[in-house]
């Protein structure tokens, strides 16, 4: 079982790939970083002699003064140097770089820099070293006016913010979940590449994201219907949209009740994509759930009983509690990577319809038990 510490592993690229080898326990084991080994030697080489495999992804991607950013990216890597010589580790090292190491900015500078000064230490210890080179990364989580333009759009839009188009350029993007699978491949084979292109797996103007982004505004937030998702890309990009909303002011949301003599008619979810469609009876005082998808669209509705939904983003503490009665039918969608339950709180058998945009597939089931 390979020690596996990431530096940087509450950034970005860091959050995802702490999260899904948290998954895989039985293949690695989990080191924990924190910001500060950085300023004790005795603490960071306690951290790097733990490691079979450091994956290095503390830096700093803006600052109003750029010469700050190359000294502190290259100075980390300096520092990280300086601690696998002194433990003499045999650590296997990988680094996320950018395409952006060609470009004439210091941001781009101290990547490849960094990434060089690396490989001079492979080659000086007979180390392992892997040096992703990484196109625009986007995915849930990014932080707004930092990681990306996606994280930025996604973060105004959806607080009804107006975004400014700054330069619509071609942008060659990695969702970010592809990125962790292949760091995780590197981790596996053992890979020794000290200059591994990673190419974009979808391509898109700026102006082209800013309008799916509004209309998943305007169809699935306003509206409350699923758009069409006409490729793998989109699908992305809309799962990421859900994670800047404002879940616990957005949910639960009532359904439109269209009653008459004969009763009442409710449209539990009206989409563009394919999924499936069920409901279930819960007892009194049971729960369902506790897991999470990191793919799967979901959205739970309350048609009789009395519920209480619970919602936690893996990887942090707060819960948001949604108590949902079938007197006035509502509705909570399941972002991805939060964990989430319901559970009967009522005092007669309570009926759930649960709508999903793939069948249950059991040899991949996107389902990861947690309890909320």
């Amino acid at each position: 079982m390979k020690k596996i510490g990431i530096t940087g592993q509450h950034g970005f690229v860091g959050y995802h790939l702490y999260q899904t080898i948290n998954l895989l326990k039985e293949e690695f084991e989990l080191v924990e970083f924190d910001r500060s080994y950085f300023d004790n030697d005795q603490a960071l080489d306690a951290f790097v002699t733990q490691c079979d495999v450091i994956v290095h992804l503390a830096a700093l991607n803006r600052h109003n003064d750029p010469e700050v950013i190359y000294a502190t990216n290259t100075g980390l890597v300096q520092q990280l140097i300086a601690s696998l010589e002194r433990t003499e580790s045999k650590a296997h090292v990988l680094i996320s770089s950018s395409t952006q190491e060609e470009r004439d900015n210091l941001y781009g500078k101290s990547k490849k820099e960094g990434r060089l000064a690396f490989v001079d230490w492979a080659n000086r210890s007979g180390g392992t070293f892997t040096g992703l080179i990484i196109p625009n990364v986007y995915g849930p989580f990014g932080h707004p006016f930092y990681n990306s333009v996606v994280a930025t759009f996604c973060h105004q839009i959806a607080r009804n913010e107006t975004p400014k188009i700054e330069i619509d350029g071609q942008l060659k993007l990695i969702y970010v979940g592809e990125v962790v699978d292949a760091i995780l491949q590197a981790i596996r084979t053992g890979d020794n590449t000290h200059e591994k292109v990673l190419g974009h797996t979808a391509e898109a103007k700026v102006s082209e994201i800013l309008i799916l982004l509004q209309h998943y505004k305007e169809v699935y937030q306003d509206r409350g219907e699923f758009p069409a998702l006409r490729n793998d890309f989109e699908h992305k990009l809309f799962n990421t949209y859900r994670c800047y909303m404002d879940i616990p002011a957005y949910f639960p949301r009532k359904f439109v009740q269209h009653t008459d003599n004969r009763g009442a008619f409710v449209e539990i979810a009206r989409h563009g994509i394919p999924g499936q469609t069920s409901f279930s009876t819960t007892v009194p005082g049971i729960t369902r759930g506790n897991h999470f998808h990191t793919r799967k669209i979901e959205r739970f509705a309350v048609i009789k009983g009395k519920a209480l939904i619970q919602l936690r983003r893996i990887g942090t503490s707060e819960v948001y509690n949604f108590y949902l009665d079938g007197n006035e039918p509502a509705y909570v969608d399941m972002p991805i990577w939060y964990t989430h339950n319901i559970k009967n709180i009522g005092e007669e058998t309570l009926y759930t319809n649960f709508w999903i945009n793939e069948p249950f597939d059991p040899s991949d089931p996107d389902t990861y038990f947690e309890t909320v």
